[in-house]
Order: C-alpha cells, then sequence, then structure tokens
C-alpha cells in the first residue's frame, strides 16, 4: 500500500534524513587508500547513535552492518569487513540509511579512492546524473514510468547497463514501502504519483551488462560479468510544485 505523508510526518522524515547526511559526508572524508570497510561502518554507526538514531541497515533481515560497503565489481550489500582494505583506484558504494522516531531515510553514494580511472570516474558521474535526469519528470500526477524510463535512457545512452534485478522503493514508517521504483520503463506507465509520497529513487548502473550474481554470503549482489558497477540513492518527497530530496 502506498501512503501518503503529512506534514509533521515529512519533518520527522527530514530529521532522519540529515542525519543520515551526516554520517555520509564523514565517510566521504575518511574514504582512502589502506582504510577498511570495517571503519567506515564504525564511522557511520556511531555518528547515527550519537544523534539519537538508530543505523536502519544493521539486523535488517540479519544484515551483520550498518552500512552496505560495495567495491568495485559490487552492485549492494557488501558486507563491512576489517579484511576488506580499500586500494588506490576503487571505487565504493556506500548505501545506508538512519531511523529516528520510527521514520527512516535511505541513500547511498559512490566515491573514487584516490586517484581512480577517467572511466570510473565517468560511470560515477553519469550513475548521479541519471537520478537527476530521473527527477525532470517527478511531479504530482506524472507516471512512474516517467523517471524510470528517463534514468535508462540517460544511463544506456553512454553504453553502461541498468541493473533489472533491484529497484529502488517507497519508504517512511518501513525501510521498504510501496511502490517499487524500477530503474528502466516506459514512459507515461506505472503508478501515478502523487504529492505526499516519499520515494528511495536509486539508479545501480554498470560499466558492461546489466545482469547480476548473489555471492556465497546471500547477501552482496556483484555484476555478472566483473564491470564495475556505481550507486546513487536519494530518499525524495514529491510536493505538490514538483520534489524535495530529503537526503541532499
Amino acid at each position: 500500500m502506498i501512503t501518503i505523508k503529512s506534514a509533521k510526518q515529512v519533518e520527522k522524515m527530514r530529521l532522519s534524513a540529515k542525519i543520515a547526511k551526516g554520517a555520509v559526508d564523514l565517510i566521504e572524508k575518511a574514504v582512502k587508500p589502506g582504510v577498511s570497510t570495517a571503519y567506515l561502518d564504525k564511522i557511520a554507526h556511531d555518528y547515527i547513535v550519537s544523534k539519537g538514531a538508530k543505523p536502519n541497515f544493521l539486523n535488517y533481515n540479519g544484515f551483520p552492518g550498518s552500512i552496505c560497503a560495495s567495491v568495485n565489481d559490487e552492485v549492494v550489500h557488501g558486507i563491512p569487513s576489517k579484511h576488506v582494505i580499500l586500494q588506490e583506484g576503487d571505487i565504493i558504494s556506500i548505501d545506508m540509511g538512519a531511523v529516528l522516531d520510527g521514520w527512516h531515510s535511505d541513500m547511498a553514494r559512490t566515491f573514487g579512492v584516490g586517484k581512480i580511472s577517467p572511466e570510473a570516474q565517468q560511470l560515477i558521474d553519469v550513475t548521479k546524473q541519471s537520478f537527476f535526469e530521473g527527477l525532470k519528470f517527478l511531479k504530482h500526477g506524472a507516471r512512474l514510468g516517467d523517471v524510470s524510463h528517463a534514468i535508462q535512457e540517460y544511463a544506456e545512452s553512454y553504453g553502461y547497463g541498468v541493473v533489472r534485478d533491484l529497484v529502488g522503493h517507497g519508504i517512511g514508517q518501513s525501510l521498504h514501502e510501496d511502490p517499487n521504483v524500477p530503474n528502466f520503463g516506459k514512459a507515461g506507465h506505472g503508478v501515478k504519483l502523487a504529492a505526499g509520497m516519499t520515494l528511495a529513487i536509486e539508479p545501480m548502473i554498470t560499466a558492461g551488462g546489466y545482469k547480476v550474481a548473489l555471492l556465497d554470503n546471500d547477501w552482496t549482489v556483484v555484476t555478472d560479468d566483473g564491470s564495475l558497477a556505481a550507486h546513487y540513492e536519494n530518499t525524495v518527497l514529491i510536493t505538490k510544485d514538483g520534489y524535495e530530496i530529503l537526503t541532499l
């Protein structure tokens, strides 16, 4: 069921989103060669807790980390570990959120580790811009497929793969709510959007094909062809006049 949030409920989500954004900002400063993904996880965990919130990924369906830390060909759900040490030239996607007074936020960013290749930087940049291309169609009365199609069209114009097996989602009092928000689709189709809806829109784009595989840990999703993957996500509110990005 799709829920429409009141002004008071949206304000609670803003506060949750601000905490998540603060944690990601700290992680961005800490990403460098020689750092473990477990260290990045601790940074996020400690910051979120210090603000009176909880990391909403921790123990979600058994997930063992406060963040997802996905390196290079890992698309999503990389498990933080003291054994995963970032190397010069890697890229890392951080996906995380907070829950405050029962209200969730969710966001993701991909960062370069030290000096990265022009090809890796372009993938990061295009993934981010594909999100904003989708937002050009996000408004009261539009169809969700308009947003999805714009993301897909932009990413594929660079020859990139748009992951099909993983999608964005509604968000609010649950981390994952209706509707699903694909990063691919047909314009003019899908759920009709309305003011008060809150969505986690999250392009997951690969430098190769769109097919993915699940590692033996039953969490981490990787590209099937070993190509690099990037991820960009924000929690977004649809308003009467357009939208508001809560995690920016």
